[in-house]
């Protein structure tokens, strides 16, 4: 077998030090082939860290000289019970498509300790990337695929059309060594896929199920281009039935690019798990299609020769344009807890969060009873099952980036905890809505008519299941709701209707007393143009500790904005959607991030699929007065009901 390993610290630019190490390289490799390696299960490589969860930086610029950054984490357990974890060594910055190298850290204790840095695969100048390893269970081979594309010197991403190809690695002895890398386009990439291509990045599976049994899975994403422009995106599952000497490519969906640049959804970065059926899901990060949603999802029920029906956006899911990882975890009684690690904030790559599914991904907890595993920013990640009862993160991390350094966490299914109970709710009164969710212990207090909900600025909140009749879409609205409150400072989100962050279609309402305002932002976007806000403010922050009604409209090309049927702050609507591409929230008392808590109390909120007139507006000052419809969401807040 060749072995292609070097120097674990590789200064540059000073290519002779990599030959003058290379030496010390293989004897590290020799030593870590003489470690036992932890069978499955035993204590040695299964012990659980104490107090259910530790971490550690497992590769940084800082302790792994030779690199300015490292990125895209993937890890498996080989047969033996090592775990690898491998990641891109990037020379000279944290670009894509700079001098790249495959690298590879080695644990045979589960984790609690790692041996050195290993080069699995040399860039030389150019980009060897995208880790998508694979276990073999009936051979113990570790089948590494990977994706090379010419590298760059000046930082930037890989000119489109970006010409990349796959290739293949493997090692029979748990990952000491590895075989020559083998070139797979004629395999896996069709004459028409002639722009991006990617492998994973993230394992691959092996199904254990059916008449398939055996096969080894991974997923691929790749574009077409033609005519100046990109055409189509691809994702597909590409197969092997013999421990990966021969590929195939099995399902694939492709959404085509409209000559605007616009499209309804661009699947990449799959994640892959086999079902207790034997089916595949699959889900996907999502990037800047018109469909709702970041994240996105299919199943293949054939041992991923096709899929079952398309790629399906998860509106609801909050979490930003990002790679994720999923994995099964066996529960007692043969249920299973399926999970998805994902940053939660959905505008920013921020808060590492352990999402959980109880019907293997059809459905997924919300953010706020996922696992915090940082609050830090982060970034890409993997997982892996460490031991029964242990599983194990790798993820990219850092304080002031998510490219600082690359962390594996250990944590056990008592830290995880038990499938939490279901949260008190509120009525929604529009038609067809489910009750929505009050978090954080919010609490019923005397109102405009009856009685209203009062948020303590800290953790309070009323989240709105997602369904398809709340997107308003590039129609007019009215967003109206009662307030009271007379905190002097902070940030006091009212109504969050929409996606987070600068460049998300959204609608806000938003208190802002230091600066005597009240604001409402419309973000909007048409096309393939870039969105654009609008921002309007009332001439006071109404902090009196007396009720307000607040009122928000758009319609015959303006947006206004009142606080009790009067002094209205008006500008020009702009045309396009309010609600598009990103992941969707409705929340009360937040932001839709949680970086900022409303204190005070809220009544009636209602969102009007139309316009109100100024007469209907007036009318709302009658307590307990509704317009007609159609409308959207209709919160009384006079209540809360006890799961």
């Amino acid at each position: 077998m060749t072995s292609l390993l070097r120097a674990p610290s590789r200064p540059h630019p000073r290519p002779r030090r990599r030959r003058a190490v290379a030496a010390l390289t293989a004897l590290a490799a020799l030593a870590l082939t003489l470690l036992p390696a932890a069978p499955a299960g035993a204590a040695g490589g299964g012990a659980a860290p104490p107090g259910g969860f530790d971490q550690r930086v497992l590769f940084s610029a800082a302790q792994d000289p030779g690199y300015a950054c490292f990125r895209i984490p993937a890890v498996v357990r080989s047969v033996r019970g090592t775990l690898l974890a491998f990641a891109e060594g990037r020379v000279h910055d944290c670009g894509d498509a700079g001098d790249i190298d495959l690298v590879l850290k080695r644990s045979t204790d589960g984790g609690r300790t790692w041996g050195p840095l290993q080069v699995v695969n040399a860039g030389g100048g150019d980009t060897h990337g995208n880790p998508a390893p694979v276990v073999d269970r009936r051979t113990g081979r570790i089948v590494l695929a990977e994706t090379y594309n010419k590298g760059r010197t000046d930082g930037l991403s890989c000119t489109t059309p970006c010409d990349r190809t796959p290739h293949l690695q493997y090692s029979d002895d748990d990952g000491a060594t590895w075989s020559a890398p083998r070139d797979l386009t004629r395999a896996l990439r069709p004459a028409g896929w002639n722009s991006w291509y990617a492998t994973g990045p993230v394992h691959g599976i092996q199904l254990t199920r059916g008449r398939h049994a055996g096969r080894l899975v991974l997923g691929v994403n790749a574009e077409s281009y033609a005519n100046g422009r990109v055409t189509a995106n691809h994702a597909a599952l590409v197969h092997s039935d013999d421990g990966g000497t021969t590929w195939r490519v099995g399902a694939v969906d492709t959404w085509p690019v409209a000559p605007d640049g616009t499209f309804r959804q661009k699947p990449s970065e799959m994640t892959l798990l086999e079902r207790a059926d034997g089916s595949v899901y699959v889900n996907a990060r999502e990037q800047d299609g018109t469909d709702l949603g970041n994240r996105t999802a299919a199943v293949s029920d054939d041992g991923g020769a096709s899929f079952t029906h398309p790629f399906r956006t998860l509106p609801g899911f909050l979490a930003p344009m990002v790679q994720a990882s999923v994995l099964r975890l066996p529960t007692a009684g043969g249920g299973s807890r399926t999970l998805l690690a994902a940053p939660a904030d959905p505008d920013r790559r921020r808060a590492m969060t352990l999402h959980s599914s109880y019907d293997e991904g059809r459905t997924w907890e919300a953010a706020d009873r996922g696992a915090r595993v940082t609050g830090d920013w982060s970034g890409y990640s993997d997982l892996v099952p460490v031991s029964p009862g242990v599983t194990g993160l790798f993820y990219e991390a850092g304080a002031a980036d998510a490219r600082d350094e690359m962390r594996f966490a250990r944590f056990t299914d008592a830290w995880l905890g038990p499938r939490r109970g279901p949260d008190p709710t509120t009525p929604d009164g529009a038609p067809g809505a489910r009750p929505a969710t009050v978090l954080g212990g919010a609490r019923t207090t005397s109102g405009v008519l009856g009685r209203a909900l009062a948020f303590d600025g800290t953790d309070d909140a009323v989240d709105v299941p997602f369904r398809a009749s709340l997107p308003l879409g590039e129609a007019p609205f009215t967003c109206a709701l009662w307030f009271r409150y007379d905190a002097t400072g902070g940030e006091q989100p009212m109504l969050w209707l929409g996606g987070s962050g600068g460049s998300s279609p959204q609608v806000t309402l938003v208190g802002d007393p230091a600066r005597g305002r009240i604001t409402a932002t419309v973000t909007t976007v048409a096309g393939a143009a870039p969105p654009v806000t609008t921002t309007l403010s009332t001439a006071g922050a109404y902090h009196d500790g007396r009720w307000h009604l607040l009122a928000l409209r758009r319609g015959g090309g303006r947006l206004r904005l009142t606080v009790d049927a009067a002094a209205a702050t008006t500008a020009p609507d702009t045309p396009g959607s309010v609600s598009r591409g990103s992941a969707f929230g409705v929340r009360l008392g937040a932001r839709l991030d949680d970086r900022a808590h409303f204190t005070g109390a809220l009544d009636e909120v209602g969102v009007y699929r139309r316009a109100l007139s100024d007469a209907e507006l007036t009318a709302l000052r009658t307590p307990g007065h509704a317009p007609a419809g159609p409308v959207a969401l209709r919160l009384g807040l006079d209540r809360v009901t006890a799961p």
